[in-house]
């Protein structure tokens, strides 16, 4: 993702040990540079902060503490910190470097998105919210920018506490236009300095979602402070205005989501995550429309009691009520004239004659009567609508029995549905309730659980030695995909088989896990050396050194000297692996036949073997036993090549 540059960063050094590569980004607050940590010889993302801040010895104090508070998020969802530092007045901060593209990378090629993936990828974002909420951790800058989509599919959050620390040091203000964060994702309390918490996190993540969906962001203006003043005033609009074929379930998510009145969103990532699922459930299903899931979710309003000593309306757009217009008059809402009770409410307040006054006195006693029949019937509506109801309490992170006893009071079940992998529950423990927590359940009624299986692990099997089809088959059984393949000479794995693998067998790994592999393309090879016009000992000797077999045939010939290569196969100066034979064929050397005629036949067989030659026995037809030699073939005298035989007769 690194760009060239004719940054003067780059190349430079950091406190000895990181040498820039490249720019990444650059952002309002610090750029994003590639690097090498020399030390460790791995690639990692540096972010430098800006001059103005990193001069700044209160920000690097808060700096340091922050990236330290983030450091402590170990889990494969958020970029990991490594180290942090200053150099000559560059504050800086080392992190994990993610191959792939920022998701506003991925927004500015394709979006809109569809919405289960728009939901999928919010789910994952909010597994790493919620890794920093459940710490104690709250983000405050979530915005495409800092959400990275690795190369094998993992979504991974970045920069968490930073904001926090940017804020300590500047002090910004709405009103100056200097806003911390990213103003298009930043929650109405912050605008209004009213202390952020995990909400603030839920309505960025709500913004996000809003605009994966429509491919637009939800607050336009031309300068920071219009959009920020939206924020406050405004609500975020319905996805579906932009996407007419939106379910209405997805309008609801995004308004609870982004609710202006923060106890109207979802307490935290956790809750928010239980609320996509569920929305990703129904997206899967291809529903159209779940009134139920939306009713749900839309966010309720505080109910607020009127007081009868206050016959007026605050101003719109201002926290301060304009005082009463005096008894016969009252102030509407937005407006600063004084406006006749008579032309609000319809009722003459001038004198009346009897008649008038009986009139009034039955139309009086008409309304009780039917105010009277509205709240019985309200009764009635409000039981069956809600006063059957409860509220289904949180029960997450329970085992299934000890939620059980924590219901049972409110004369509800548990019943498991399923069990499914989580990444943040341990094994046994609830990680989601249908009803969620808080909604609303009727009285008696059952809460369906999933439960953790633990974290999703998987073996990697010992492949080496399978070909590369086997090696795939086997690690797709396990969620486990081969990465790069390479070949490579190898002389214990036949040709075409996995001489080596990047992950040791019988290793945990999660699914999704790529593994490098190499394929054998068989022995190293060896040059044959051409031993043509050698001696036979040394040319065995030359060649046994290298690793070759090597066997011997003689052959007699007049045209080599003796015991000297005529020939070799193969060939010299050709390849050849350890292990195989060499054949040598070796001249023999021309003996001239001794003569032993009437001698013993031992002596006999003595003196051709030391001549050279290999000796057979015949007895002769009147043999007497008298064992000498009575002849011999070949003749004496005749000159034969070494290791010919000779054929004696004994009588």
């Amino acid at each position: 993702m690194s760009v060239t540059s004719s940054d003067p960063m780059i190349g430079r050094l950091l406190d000895g040990r990181y040498r820039i590569e490249g720019r990444i980004a650059r952002g309002g607050m610090a750029t994003v540079y590639t690097a090498i940590d020399t030390r460790l010889s791995r690639a990692v993302a540096v972010k430098v902060m800006h001059t103005g801040l990193g001069s700044d010895e209160a920000f690097a104090s808060r700096f340091v503490r922050e990236a330290q508070s983030a450091a402590r998020l170990n889990h494969p969802s958020v970029v990991a910190v490594f180290d942090q530092g200053e150099d000559d007045g560059v504050v800086y901060l080392v992190m994990e470097y993610v191959e792939g593209q920022t998701l506003r990378q991925l927004l500015d090629a394709e979006s809109p998105l569809p919405p289960q993936r728009a939901v999928a990828l919010l789910e994952q974002i909010l597994i790493a919210v919620s890794v920093a909420h459940d710490a104690g951790l709250i983000h405050r800058d979530l915005k495409p920018e800092n959400v990275l989509l690795a190369a094998s599919g993992q979504v991974k959050v970045a920069d968490f506490g930073l904001a926090r620390a940017v804020n300590a040091t500047t002090s910004a203000t709405a009103t100056s236009g200097a806003l911390v964060g990213t103003v298009s994702y930043l929650a109405p309390e912050l605008v209004l300095h009213q202390g952020a918490d995990a909400r603030s996190d839920v309505y960025a993540c709500g913004v996000l979602l809003y605009e994966m969906l429509t491919g637009r962001k939800p607050h336009e203006g031309e300068t920071p402070i219009q959009v920020a003043y939206k924020h406050v005033h405004e609500d975020i609009p319905m996805p579906s205005e932009v996407r007419p074929e939106l379910p209405p379930y997805l309008d609801a998510l995004v308004a609870r989501s982004t609710a202006r009145e923060r106890d109207l969103r979802p307490a935290d990532a956790k809750v928010l995550m239980r609320q996509a699922r569920r929305v990703r459930n129904a997206l899967d299903q291809g529903l159209r429309d779940d009134p139920e899931l939306t009713e749900d979710l839309l966010p309720r309003a505080p109910l607020v009691e009127s007081t009868a000593e206050e016959p007026w309306e605050p101003l719109l757009f201002d926290d301060r009520p304009m005082p009463s217009g005096g008894p016969e008059h009252t102030l509407v809402a937005g407006t600063q004239a004084p406006v006749p009770l008579t032309a609000r409410y319809g009722v003459d307040m001038s004198p009346e004659g009897a008649t008038q006054t009986r009139k009034r006195r039955l139309g009086i006693v008409a309304v009780i009567v039917v105010v009277l029949l509205a709240l019985l019937a309200g009764i009635g509506g409000w039981y069956l609508g809600v006063g059957r109801f409860t509220t289904t309490p949180d029960i997450t992170g329970l085992t299934p029995n000890a939620a059980a006893e924590a219901v049972q009071d409110n004369g509800l079940g548990v019943e498991v549905v399923s069990e499914e992998f989580s990444e943040t529950m341990p094994a046994g423990l609830i990680i989601s309730s249908d009803p969620g927590p808080g909604d609303r359940i009727p009285d008696g009624d059952t809460i369906e659980v999933v439960v953790s299986k633990g974290k999703e692990r998987y073996l990697v099997p010992n492949v080496l030695g399978d070909t590369e089809k086997q090696a795939r088959a086997r690690f797709a059984e396990r969620n486990i995909e081969v990465g790069k393949v390479r070949e490579a000479h190898n002389g214990k794995y036949d040709k075409g088989t996995v001489a080596d693998m990047s992950l040791d067998p019988k290793s945990e790994v999660m699914p999704g896990t790529r593994v490098d592999l190499v394929i054998s393309t068989g022995p190293v090879p060896v040059r044959i050396p051409d031993v043509v016009g050698e001696f036979a000992g040394q040319a065995k000797a030359a060649l046994t050194r290298l690793g070759f077999e090597v066997d011997v045939e003689p052959e007699t010939t007049e045209d080599v000297a003796p015991n000297r290569v005529i020939s070799q196969s193969p060939e010299g100066d050709t390849n050849g692996h350890k292990g195989d034979v060499i054949t040598l064929t070796i001249a023999k050397p021309a003996v001239p036949v001794p003569n032993v005629w009437a001698w013993e036949v031992q002596d006999a067989r003595q003196a051709l073997r030391e001549a050279g030659f290999k000796v057979d026995v015949e007895r002769a037809d009147n043999y007497a036993g008298f064992g000498r030699v009575a002849g011999q073939d070949p003749a004496a005298g005749e000159t034969l090549p070494w290791g010919s035989t000779i054929t004696l007769t004994i009588f």
